[in-house]
């Protein structure tokens, strides 16, 4: 082992003229000068030598990670890499330092393969606001993080925005978010609008309904109407509740009171104008067989004359016997002249006389008529297109 240039020693060391000496450096170390010396005539070495420790060069820093080494940059020395939080290394965990000078392996990297995590809001069940079919939904930002980006920013939503007004459905909301080195995270949550509705009402007898323009969901209103002829009893209004039923009892339409007890046939007929249609049945005797007839066919056409607002005034027999009748109330023996007068009905045979709401006279029988028959008879002549739907409607009703 060469310690000094001038004064080389070893195991076998010598120094007497011609001595050779082969010079070797200890591991670590690189022989400088000549690897072979020989002791001169003129006691001295025929050249110098000498040993220097061998260095490699500095290793650069790693992005997002460090290293350490057992003995710095000398021979032999281990440098073991160690990443970030969030970062994964790829390439050597571990270079040495080679007795050449120079590293094994190569330069690994810390890469960043975690994705980011992110959690959405809960998913949510919202009801429609009150007389719509929509409502306006908030939540909060999703929570985001990530172990290697102290902050991230890419954060994509696919959907409506927080504060956004939803219909009635299903809404799925979605997130996406991005780190530095592009790693994507997903989350989503729904959104769910329902929408509180009430039975869809019945339109009453003999009358209509005006509902809000949604009908009937929570919130809406309907006020219900009659037809001429006929007034309304109970509440007019009735609103959905949150429990999805109707708010009060529906009230009925009833025929407006026609006053039987009046002098005068005039003022009889003023109280139906523009309100009620009138079947006027006349006959000389109850004991007329087209009377007798009549009276069996119209027995159960209460109530399909009833939905075609039509009123049966009867006037029967000869003055001065002669007795009038209108659901089931007298009338005077005036207003039954005067009836029989003013509408020009035979006093010597059964006949029927059909006005409408104006008073004026429709059609006039001389025979008998079912109750079908007469139906169809006001159907095609006397009541209007509205009346007609009405009337098909509620067919059942009298069934």
């Amino acid at each position: 082992m060469a310690r000094s240039p001038a004064s080389p020693r070893g195991g076998n060391y010598h120094n007497t003229l011609g001595t050779r000496c082969e010079m070797s450096c200890d591991r670590g170390y690189r022989l400088l000068g000549r690897s072979s010396l020989i002791c001169t005539p003129s006691r001295r070495w025929s050249g110098t030598a000498h040993c220097r420790q061998v260095r490699c060069r500095v290793l650069p820093l790693v992005s997002h990670g460090t290293y350490t080494c057992t003995n710095g940059v000398a021979a032999d020395s281990r440098c073991d890499y160690t990443c970030d939080r969030g970062y994964h290394l790829e390439g050597v965990h571990t270079r040495t330092c080679m007795p050449e000078g120079r590293w094994n392996g190569i330069e690994p990297v810390c890469v960043d393969r975690d994705p980011p995590k992110i959690k959405c809001p809960l998913s949510r069940v919202r009801y429609a606001e009150p007389g719509k079919l929509t409502t306006t939904v908030f939540w909060d930002p999703p929570v985001v993080k990530d172990t290697a980006d102290t902050t991230v920013t890419d954060v994509k939503l696919i959907g409506e925005p927080s504060g956004s007004e939803f219909e009635e459905g299903v809404h799925v909301i979605q997130y996406k978010v991005f780190d530095q080195a592009r790693n994507k995270a997903v989350c989503k949550f729904i959104v769910r609008i329902e929408v509180k509705r009430c039975p869809v009402l019945k339109e009453p007898l003999h009358g209509y309904l005006t509902c809000s323009p949604e009908g009937n969901v929570y919130g809406s209103q309907c006020e219900y109407h009659c037809n001429r002829g006929y007034e309304r009893r109970g509440n007019p209004i009735t609103e959905c509740q949150f429990d999805s039923s109707w708010s009060g009892a529906p009230p009925t339409c009833n025929l407006v009171e026609i006053i039987a007890d009046v002098r005068s046939s005039s003022s009889l007929l003023s109280q139906f104008y523009q309100k009620r249609r009138l079947l006027i049945v006349s006959t000389p005797s109850t004991d007329d067989e087209y009377y007798k007839l009549q009276e069996i066919m119209l027995q159960n056409s209460e109530c399909g004359l009833s939905m075609r607002e039509v009123t049966v005034v009867e006037l029967l027999g000869l003055p001065p016997r002669e007795v009038g009748r209108m659901n089931g109330k007298p009338l005077d023996s005036q207003v039954i002249e005067g009836l029989r007068t003013a509408l020009r009905i035979s006093k010597a045979y059964f006949s029927m006389v059909l006005l409408d709401k104006r008073g004026v006279d429709r059609e006039r029988l001389i025979d008998p008529i079912t109750s079908e028959e007469l139906y169809s008879l006001i159907d095609t002549y006397l009541v209007d297109e509205v009346e007609r739907e009405h009337i098909e409607k509620y067919r059942s009703y009298c069934d």
